[in-house]
């Protein structure tokens, strides 16, 4: 992320899944690096209250926005959207690793991002584990990140699964995660 961060200097980040923050706060750091006023958007369904308080004392809560509700309400979208306008953007979706949900996020997501940005889809490795390693959860083997992106890139001529940043990193829980935007249309 910090690689694709350099080369694409958004002006916004889209992050799903906030959890405890850290990459919220790892995105922001970057954006501070940028220096060119650059926010993080992250929107996530059930934000601890300790979390989100840490957020707003931290010295880079000025670059963050978080927006408590499902990624992919329509309702939620559209207020990312709206935040976003023109600005160039970086996607990260990093929620629920369903299978729907996530063909979901990038289906609503995806026009979001500009020829040069990324849409990057976190923990794609799921499919290459062993069925069952994930109990209690909703995700598996057949049914989790890295099959929605297959799922989508079958429709959606837009992007291309950059293969460069997944030879340079060698090791990634996002082997075909990383979506570089190659047209708008």
């Amino acid at each position: 992320m910090q690689e694709i961060i350099w080369k694409v200097k958004p002006d916004v980040i889209v992050e799903t899944g906030i959890a405890r923050g850290g990459t919220l706060i790892f995105h922001a750091s970057m954006l501070e690096l940028l220096g060119n006023g650059g926010e993080v958007i992250g929107v996530d369904i059930a934000l601890r209250k300790y979390n989100r308080d840490a957020i707003k004392k931290h010295r880079l809560a000025k670059r963050t926005k978080v927006i408590n509700g499902s990624s992919i309400d329509p309702a939620i979208v559209a207020q990312v959207y709206e935040d976003v306008g023109d600005r160039k953007t970086v996607v990260f979706l990093d929620s629920n690793h369903s299978h729907s949900h996530v063909l979901k996020e990038l289906t609503m997501y995806n026009k979001l991002v500009k020829k040069g940005s990324y849409l990057v889809v976190s923990d794609t490795f799921i499919e290459d584990f062993p069925s069952g390693a994930f109990p209690n959860r909703p995700w598996d083997v057949g049914d989790n990140p890295a099959t929605a992106v297959e799922e989508f890139m079958k429709v959606n001529r837009r992007f291309t699964n950059d293969k460069e940043v997944v030879d340079r990193l060698g090791i990634t829980a996002s082997r075909t995660g990383y979506l570089k935007c190659i047209n708008n249309r």
